[in-house]
C-alpha cells in the first residue's frame, strides 16, 4: 500500500492495524494489541523516552509471527512508513538477531552488513562495560 492509499484521516500506524485485524488469526491479533497498545500510547503522548519493550518473550511467550509484527506496528507509528520489513542477521557473537528497517535497506547486502557490524561492536562494547562493571564490584545487568 502506498502512501496516496492512505485516507487523509488515517494514520499509516491505523491502516496497518486494520490490515492485520483481517489477515491474523483473532487471538494473535489480541495478543498482538495487548504488547503494542502501551507503546502506541506512549508515542501518541510523546513519553516513548521511559518505555522499556521486549518482543523477546518474557512470562508471556509470544510466537515469532506476533513479535515480528508488533514490531512492524511499533515501526510504522515511530516512521509513519509502511514498507518496514524484519530482517534476521547472522551475528557471531550473538547468534541471529531480528531487526526492523525500511524495504531499500533489507534488500541492500552492503547496508544489512555495516548493521551487523554496528551490533558486533555494541555487543563487544557491551561485554567490556559487563567487566568493567563486575571488577569494580557495580551490577552488570544493563
Amino acid at each position: 500500500m502506498s502512501e496516496s492509499e492512505i485516507p487523509p484521516e488515517g494514520r499509516p500506524v491505523d491502516v496497518y492495524l486494520d490490515l492485520l485485524r483481517v489477515r491474523m488469526d483473532t487471538e494473535d491479533y489480541r495478543l498482538l494489541l495487548r504488547v503494542v497498545e502501551p507503546v502506541l500510547q506512549a508515542i501518541e503522548e510523546h513519553r516513548l523516552s521511559g518505555l522499556d519493550v521486549a518482543l523477546d518473550g518474557g512470562d508471556d511467550e509470544l510466537p515469532q509471527e506476533v513479535r515480528d509484527e508488533a514490531a512492524l506496528v511499533i515501526a510504522t507509528a515511530v516512521t509513519g512508513r509502511l514498507d518496514n520489513e524484519v530482517v534476521e542477521l547472522e551475528v557471531d557473537e550473538t547468534g541471529p538477531v531480528r531487526v526492523v528497517t525500511d524495504a531499500a535497506t533489507a534488500a541492500d547486502p552492503s547496508r544489512l552488513g555495516e548493521i551487523a557490524d554496528y551490533i558486533r561492536d555494541r555487543h563487544r562494547q557491551n561485554e567490556e562495560l559487563r567487566g568493567i562493571a563486575e571488577a569494580s564490584g557495580l551490577p552488570t545487568d544493563f
